[in-house]
């Protein structure tokens, strides 16, 4: 099992600023919508399960996340609720998170090694991780693309912070 940096206790134990949730909600649900208008892909492989609903526990985060990709929706939500309805559950570190999004690691691997904790229908969640892999998504080049003429400067900031945190924030080359 590879060791995963936690973020700073300090902030997951911070509460978050009284708008922090709806506005975090109305970002996230902008940038997945921008991803799936430049991955379209992504809804047609899910086939069946884009209408699903997606639990996506970051633990070492300040909310849960849940994601309705044929909505375009990720919302998120406090900690102190009780968790909103959703068909399928994926629960771990953001550490795991990013390494499987950005290919670093195989979700399989995550799963087997208990990093990933997956519930509710288990294929929702392989239609999701196949739609994912297949995407091949980087995080920071989708960020930089949002943000023009500081792309530049997002990616030289997003290798020092993944440099410092030990995190993968974006697509890894595979090298043969």
């Amino acid at each position: 099992m590879t060791q995963r940096p936690a973020l700073l206790p300090l902030l997951t134990r911070l509460p978050p600023p009284p708008l922090a949730r709806p506005a975090l909600g109305l970002a996230l649900t902008a940038f997945l919508r921008r991803i799936a208008q430049r991955n379209p892909s992504i809804l047609s492989r899910l086939g069946p399960y884009a209408g699903a609903r997606f639990l996506l526990d970051v633990r070492d985060g300040p909310f849960l996340l849940l994601m309705q990709p044929e909505a375009q929706r990720l919302s998120a939500h406090s900690r102190r609720t009780p968790e909103p309805a959703h068909d399928a559950a994926i629960r771990g570190g953001l550490a795991a998170f990013l390494a499987m999004l950005h290919g670093a690691e195989d979700g399989d691997a995550l799963f087997f090694s208990g990093e990933l904790q997956i519930g509710g229908d288990t294929s929702a969640v392989l239609a999701l991780r196949n739609a994912l892999d297949d995407a091949e998504l980087d995080l920071t080049e989708e960020l930089a693309a949002l943000s023009g003429q500081f792309g530049g400067w997002l990616r030289r900031g997003s290798a020092l912070a993944a440099r410092k945190s030990g995190l993968i924030l974006s697509r890894q080359e595979v090298l043969p």
